[in-house]
């Protein structure tokens, strides 16, 4: 399925961690935080501005970026779990 976000928004998967065991206690799924480091999925056209026009986005498809705990909203899609949330609500993007 193919999704196009609108606007400024922007579309995300959160990226798993590596399990951790420490001292041979398994932390269980209910119990772990959210992972806050995703990958960008699909990116909207940008927001339109004061003066009628549209502001680039400084992300695109395919970069590595931090994001808030409880940032967006989560959805859903073929199985998969997705984040849709404002471009302003990405912290950083992480370069390698």
């Amino acid at each position: 399925m193919k999704m196009r976000p609108l606007h400024d928004r922007v579309v995300v998967k959160r990226l798993e961690q590596e399990e951790q065991v420490r001292g041979g206690i398994i932390i269980p799924d209910t119990a772990k935080e959210k992972p806050q480091e995703a990958e960008v999925i699909a990116v909207g056209p940008g927001k339109i501005n004061d003066d009628g026009k549209r502001s680039p986005m400084d992300v695109k498809k395919g970069d590595h970026i931090l994001i808030g705990k409880y940032s967006g909203s989560e959805i859903k899609l073929d199985d998969e779990d997705y984040v849709i949330l404002r471009e302003d609500e990405i912290l950083a993007v992480i370069e390698r």
